[in-house]
């Protein structure tokens, strides 16, 4: 729970300080005067300032925020002397990049960080796929348990090499998103027989593409062998005689390709007998297994209190200087990208809200991602520092787009929106911002839950 809470401080603090830089360093290049460079709102629990005339600097208590206070006759007096140095008279062109400079920053920083995400290295599972589940879109496609995926391509002519399980599912929603096909490269565990397939994607709707996406695709939990792992003592593994070691051949005289498989059978199977063919030591036995029941939500699943499945294979992947710094700011158009086709999605009913994220969730996803290690991290830090930075740029009042929205009927026109028309355009924004953090709150306590 500290280490949760901690991680998501510093990924707050982080981004806010960045977004909010963005705006000081360049209004401080325009010649504007900046009052107050703030993190947090409400009550200041630091406060540094240099002299009267420098900028002050402040901490507040709530984190959820910040703001960088620039001399402006629109919001109280200002003395002669310091008229050159108010926001609200600069030109159009300096006042929009002052605006931008903001999310813009979030942009570079997710750059940077994917490319120390790149540079260090991290562990993930090997592109091998346990079985799908019957009569999904991946089964169709002849995609079958240790599949090991070595190449995607959109076109059939271009290929690229996949680099792990979280670069397929990647490329995979994407190509959800775009409803095409995507081309697949594959071969056994082994690397051989290699072979090339089609997974038709056409038909999923833009609605489908949430959390579950990949369970419905059927490409599910990376491919482990069926060993049976450490057992809880008491619980019906231990009762049943099964062992650490043990590997599972067959179920109800079913033939168990791999652990996904294995756990889907014993969830399925709630105080059912089962009879199990081990291998032990060279011998096949036959173990009756029955699985106690577990309540998840309003479903009643088998549990049989031993950890199922041989650790998930990985690879580590890595990049160079220049590379790192090429992929970082692929990654990053790339997020960006499929960011703003989302929220499109969603404005339009193609796209489940249920896909909206609030604090719980970044909350969680940071403590996780900080447990994982540096790599992980930085890769979750770039992540939402690219969210933040498209969602700041969405044309809505309240947000920077909101502002840049202003400046272009400004640049139209030649007269700035007045001010009857901006209070209500900012009103309407806020009410918008508060039901859209209202809905991503819902879905976060939603999946605490388990109703998502």
């Amino acid at each position: 729970m500290i280490t949760t809470l901690l991680a998501f401080l510093l990924t707050l603090g982080v981004l806010i300080v960045i977004h909010e830089y963005g705006h000081y360093r360049v209004a401080i290049a325009c010649g504007v005067r900046v009052l107050r460079f703030s993190v947090g709102f409400g009550r200041v629990l630091w406060r540094r300032q240099s002299s009267p005339q420098a900028t002050e600097f402040v901490v507040c208590a709530l984190p959820l925020g910040g703001y960088v206070r620039m001399l402006d006759e629109r919001e109280g007096p200002v003395a002669p002397g310091e008229v050159g140095r108010a926001f609200n008279r600069k030109p159009l062109a300096q006042r929009a990049a002052i605006v931008a400079a903001g999310p813009l920053a979030n942009l570079a920083l997710a750059v940077l960080l994917y490319a120390a995400s790149h540079w260090i290295g991290v562990q993930e599972p090997k592109a091998v796929l346990s079985a799908p589940a019957a009569g999904s879109l991946a089964e169709r496609a002849g995609l079958r348990s240790g599949d090991w995926v070595r190449a995607f391509s959109d076109d059939g002519e271009r290929w690229r090499e996949v680099d792990s399980m979280t670069d397929l599912r990647w490329q995979v929603t994407r190509a959800a998103l775009d409803g095409r096909a995507l081309r697949l490269e594959v071969s056994d565990r082994d690397g051989r027989g290699l072979r090339r397939l089609e997974l038709d994607l056409t038909s999923i709707d833009g609605r489908e593409v949430d959390a579950a996406l990949m369970q419905r695709i059927g490409l599910g939990a990376p491919f482990s062998d069926p060993v049976v792992g450490d057992v809880q003592p008491g619980g019906p593994a231990a009762r049943a005689g099964l062992s650490k070691g043990d590997r599972v051949l067959a179920v109800d005289g079913r033939a168990i390709a791999d652990g996904a498989t294995l756990r889907e059978r014993i969830r399925a199977a709630p105080d059912t007998p089962m009879l199990w063919r081990v291998e032990r030591e060279g011998r096949a036995l036959d173990i009756d297994v029955v699985p106690r029941v577990v309540d998840e939500g309003d479903r009643r699943v088998g549990r049989i209190d031993a950890y199922v499945g041989a650790p998930v294979e990985t690879v580590t992947v890595t990049q160079g200087p220049l590379e790192g710094l090429a992929a970082g700011a692929a990654r990053t158009w790339e997020v960006s990208a499929l960011t703003v086709q989302m929220l499109g999605r969603m404005l339009v009913g193609d796209a489940s809200i249920r896909n909206l994220s609030g604090p719980i969730t970044i909350a969680d996803y940071a403590g996780q991602s900080v447990e994982r290690g540096l790599a992980y991290y930085l890769g979750f830090l770039a992540l939402v520092s690219v969210s933040l930075g498209v969602l700041n740029l969405l044309p809505l009042p309240m947000l920077d787009g909101g502002h840049l929205m202003y400046y272009i009927v400004e640049a139209v026109t030649g007269r700035p929106i007045p001010d009857a028309w901006l209070e209500r355009l900012q009103r309407g924004g806020f009410a918008l911002l508060l039901l859209m953090m209202s809905v991503a709150l819902y879905n976060d306590v939603a999946r605490l839950l388990g109703l998502h």
